[in-house]
């Protein structure tokens, strides 16, 4: 019997390959067409020989679309290296006020970086994604690392879930199985989802881009192929903070296989209060309520809780004690605001272990916060992620200006509250719309239960 050459059986292995994944998590999960282009290449010898610069250019284009396992290991060099490095911080002195006015304080972020530096361990984190199936795969030249969970329920609707900043797809993690497996979680079967949570380009196990053009819109048409690489015919979008924004750039120019979108991070500004916001003006005339009450906090968010994205908006690679001090990252990342304060209420809470002002982290801890910050220091993403914002060319607070059919959920804690009025002006086709009385900026993170039911909600109308 002749003994295949190496070319084929590198060939063969990879066709096998290819089917194990698909026998594991169904076809749609590696994409009839790669396992088809694997088979096909162990086929080439028998092609005539003027193909064969044709033959390695489609076997080249195959291999970058082949979605690949992944699993985390990180080395424990680097573990012990991270808690050295946080042990061996050098401390400036405390703030000179009694509240947060100046940022995160002294004794607070202290005693988070001891409880880092000493108890903390990463490697459950680790296991709870390694327990997820986890893929890499090559769009538009750059590695895109993502979550795919399949729901056991038929006529599940894809879904596509974008996390923001400064989140990873870590903040998601509590919210995959009530969204796959609804009746486990008080849901009906025919709430079920298909989930796939990418990790933004620069973010976690994503590829750093090497050249500037990784925003929303190149992100939106990325997610695109992704879906479609999956093998699937038609799906939704969610997201929040970078993530709605990314959502809007998928709604804005819609691909026909995109359903709708759900956010909990509206884009509603109209335009004439927009102007009045930049020019620093009182609340116009005329506005009702729920507008004024908007505006004021708008006016507040602006002032005060805006500087580290005009930071990272500007000069994001300034921002090298990212890179190089993880308490100086965790201090950074722990300042984002939400509508309850700066730092966000929940957030602090969870650190802290109380409830702060009354405001509690709900379903959020210490270990769900130092596992994202975790993360980006281990994927040295500190500089990257922040070069998204310089990458932004729109407003995410603005009138999203959306034709297609959106959901949107508005949480107590955001920060700000979308009025009903400019919600609608902002999303022509609003199926959704919803108040709820729990829950900030971090929603899903916080509170998962509620979320899961809002995003059920929102793409009921389109099942």
């Amino acid at each position: 019997m002749k003994e295949p050459d190496d070319g084929s059986r590198r060939c063969f292995l990879k066709a096998s390959s290819m089917l194990g994944l698909a026998a594991a998590f169904g076809p749609a999960m590696i994409g009839p067409e790669t396992i088809g282009e694997a088979f096909a290449d162990s086929k080439s010898d028998s092609a005539p020989k003027e193909n064969t610069m044709a033959q390695t250019n489609a076997t080249q284009a195959a291999d970058k679309a082949t979605i690949r396992p992944f699993q985390v290991n990180v080395a424990e060099v680097e573990l012990t290296e991270l808690r050295k490095r946080i042990t061996s911080t050098r401390w400036p002195d405390r703030e000179t006020v009694t509240d947060e006015s100046q940022g995160v304080p002294l004794a607070t972020i202290q005693e988070l970086s001891r409880y880092w530096g000493t108890d903390y361990d990463w490697r459950k984190c680790e296991a709870k994604l390694n327990a997820l199936p986890q893929f890499i795969t090559e769009i538009d030249g750059l590695d895109v690392h993502f979550i795919h969970v399949r729901s056991k329920h038929e006529n599940a609707l894809p879904l596509i879930v974008t996390h923001g900043w400064p989140g990873s797809v870590i903040e998601q993690l509590k919210i995959i199985d009530p969204l796959t497996n609804p009746t486990a979680h008080g849901g009906s079967a025919s709430d079920a989802f298909h989930l796939v949570i990418p990790s933004l380009p620069g973010f976690g196990f994503s590829a750093r881009p090497t050249a500037s053009g990784w925003g929303p819109e190149r992100t939106a048409s990325a997610w695109v192929v992704l879906m479609k690489r999956l093998g699937y015919a038609q799906f939704g979008a969610q997201g929040g903070d970078l993530g709605a924004g990314v959502c809007t750039m998928m709604a804005k120019h819609p691909p026909p296989e995109l359903l709708g979108i759900h956010t909990n991070f509206p884009g509603t500004i109209p335009s004439d209060i927009a102007r009045a916001l930049q020019c620093g003006d009182p609340p116009p005339s005329g506005l009702s309520a729920d507008e004024r009450r908007a505006y004021e906090q708008l006016t507040n968010l602006f002032a005060k809780k805006r500087a580290y994205a005009q930071m990272m908006a500007t000069r994001p690679q300034t921002l090298y004690g990212l890179a190089d001090s993880p308490v100086c990252l965790a201090a950074w990342l722990f300042d984002h605001g939400d509508g309850y304060g700066q730092p966000a209420a929940p957030i602090t809470s969870a650190v802290l272990g109380r409830t702060v002002n009354g405001y509690s982290a709900g379903d959020l801890t210490r270990d769900d916060v130092l596992n994202d910050f975790t993360l980006y220091w281990l994927t040295n993403t500190a500089v990257s992620a922040a070069r998204f914002y310089w990458e932004l060319h729109l407003n995410l607070y603005n009138a999203a200006d959306v034709s297609i059919p959106a959901a949107v959920s508005v949480f107590p804690g955001e920060n700000y509250q979308a009025p009903r009025s400019w919600t609608e002006r902002a999303y022509h086709k609003l199926i959704y719309y919803n108040q709820v009385d729990r829950g900030g900026h971090y929603a899903a993170w916080e509170q998962p239960k509620l979320f899961s039911e809002e995003v059920r909600a929102g793409f009921r109308p389109l099942r």
